[in-house]
């Protein structure tokens, strides 16, 4: 009896795990959204946030704030609230870059900023910035990037205090044309981290950027999957892994704020973060812009924080 009851579980647990093998393999296709419900439990920490943009129409807005406008880094697109983010139905987040034109009515002829001296833009796209904010844990974002000339799609993160860049910038993943030393621009996956310099408003910069061919050589298709990007925070250090793979990782002792001697990555009071996703085109970094290419689409799977 009690080798017939251990040759019946073997085979339950054997059929059981084909079972859950072959349910992975159709479930995780690299080229589609995963149909697997988030881990509550992940390395000894347990989630606390997420957004798996199952269904259809506008993101959550109890999770998500959009923005509105010309933002920042003299980005050409208009970002256009909640109008370029929807969930397709399929398991995804899309936003998504237009080719369209939108009058400024903050324009102002005489101002000298240059979002209120664009009387226009030709092209939308959306942001969105999380309203869970918070300090160390584990992030899991898994996103297909939009690659064409003049995308720069980010997954990023700043510290809600303390103002820019005292308190802080996480990029985990943003893709533009990087520019080397020379002056040469290279298709660019980028795993950032910034914090305050010398001068206000002058960033001090731990910079990673990783050639797009670096990815591509082993996998033509590359571009066209979803990827795992991971942030791992913890008081005494930053590591930020692309599908496994160590994109950049440091040692918090070096990152304290000169002018205020404040650390805003480690410490009681080191600011809570909020998580950005956005689509910008052109600007400082983008780069020449393919308007041939739109819609442009970056999509997002799920964005999943654990503590």
């Amino acid at each position: 009896m009690q080798k017939s009851f251990y040759l019946i579980s073997l085979l339950l647990n054997l059929s059981m795990t084909t079972a859950l093998q072959a349910q992975e393999g159709n479930t995780e296709n690299p080229f589609l959204p995963s149909r697997l419900p988030a881990p509550t439990q992940k390395n000894g920490k347990r989630l606390v946030w997420h957004d798996e943009f199952n269904g259809k129409g506008t993101p959550d807005t109890t999770h998500w704030r959009f923005e509105t406008g010309f933002m920042r880094n003299h980005e050409d697109q208009w970002y256009n609230g909640h109008k370029n983010c929807y969930m397709n139905g399929e398991g995804a987040l899309v936003i998504e870059a237009r080719r369209e034109t939108v009058s400024n009515p903050r324009h102002d002829p005489n101002s000298n900023h240059w979002a209120e001296q664009r009387s226009k833009a030709q092209y939308t796209s959306g942001s969105m910035q999380s309203r869970f904010t918070y300090r160390y844990g584990h992030v899991e974002v898994r996103a297909r990037l939009a690659t064409a000339a003049g995308a720069w799609p980010a997954i990023w993160q700043v510290g809600t205090e303390w103002g820019w860049p005292e308190g802080g910038e996480i990029d985990i993943m943003e893709y533009y044309p990087a520019r080397s030393p020379q002056g040469e621009a290279t298709p660019s996956v980028l795993a950032n981290w910034c914090w305050g310099g010398k001068e206000r408003y002058k960033a001090t910069w731990n910079s990673k950027a990783i050639p797009l061919s670096h990815f591509t050589r082993h996998d033509p298709q590359w571009a066209e999957k979803y990827h795992v990007w991971t942030l791992d925070w913890t008081p005494d250090s930053l590591c930020i892994r692309l599908d496994n793979e160590i994109l950049n990782v440091g040692s918090l002792g070096q990152t304290v704020n000169p002018r205020d001697g404040r650390n805003p990555f480690s410490g009681e009071d080191a600011p809570k973060n909020l998580l950005w996703l956005n689509l910008a085109l052109g600007g400082d970094n983008g780069g020449p812009i393919d308007d041939n290419a739109f819609p442009m689409r970056y999509y997002v799977d799920y964005v999943r924080i654990y503590q």
